[in-house]
Order: structure tokens, then C-alpha cells, then sequence
């Protein structure tokens, strides 16, 4: 016949597991590097899309993560897109989100 765990028994026994939990997850995040500083985040790129359809750029210059230079594009609609960084469309968006950003 099996016995009950008491009320104090049970806790204990949910304490130990919460605190067994937080620690691993602590470990394997304090152990874990982020994605990004390991590759390159754009693997595929498109050559343009049009300047209205873009709310910011962010240009990521080659270092130890990545050997390029990546240019991110976040749309209006959520999205992010890669763009190819020697598209001379793409060289154009850059220059002009840099020339609307002085001018703020």
C-alpha cells in the first residue's frame, strides 16, 4: 500500500526540482554563446527591395563572427531581409538611410 507524501514532503520535493531546474538552466545559459557570434547571420541575400518598404538598416561589418559584411534590413511589416552589400541598389538604400539619419 502506498503511502501519502505530507503536505511539508511534497513542497520540499517541488522546492528541489525548481531549484534543480534553475541551475541547469543557468549553467547551460551562462555556457551557451549566442547565435550570432558564431556565423554569419545573413546565409542567403537578395539585391534590392524598395526604400519605402524598409523601417531601418543595420550594416554589421566582418570580424570574428562573420567574414562579410552584412547589411539586415528590418521591413515595415516585421520582417528582416539580407541584402547583398554590393548591390549598387543596395549601396544607394544605405546611403540614403544614413543621409535620413543625419538629418534627424
Amino acid at each position: 500500500m502506498a503511502r501519502a507524501a505530507t503536505p511539508a514532503a511534497a513542497r520540499l520535493l517541488r522546492a528541489a526540482l525548481l531549484l534543480l531546474v534553475l541551475v541547469a538552466a543557468g549553467r547551460r545559459a551562462a555556457g551557451a554563446p549566442v547565435v550570432t557570434e558564431l556565423r554569419c547571420q545573413c546565409l542567403q541575400t537578395v539585391q534590392g527591395i524598395h526604400l519605402k518598404n524598409i523601417q531601418s538598416v543595420k550594416v554589421t561589418p566582418p570580424g570574428p563572427h562573420c567574414g562579410q559584411t552584412e547589411v539586415v534590413a528590418t521591413l515595415k511589416a516585421g520582417q528582416e531581409v539580407c541584402l547583398n552589400p554590393e548591390a549598387p541598389m543596395v549601396k544607394k538604400i544605405i546611403n540614403k538611410m544614413l543621409k535620413k539619419g543625419s538629418t534627424n
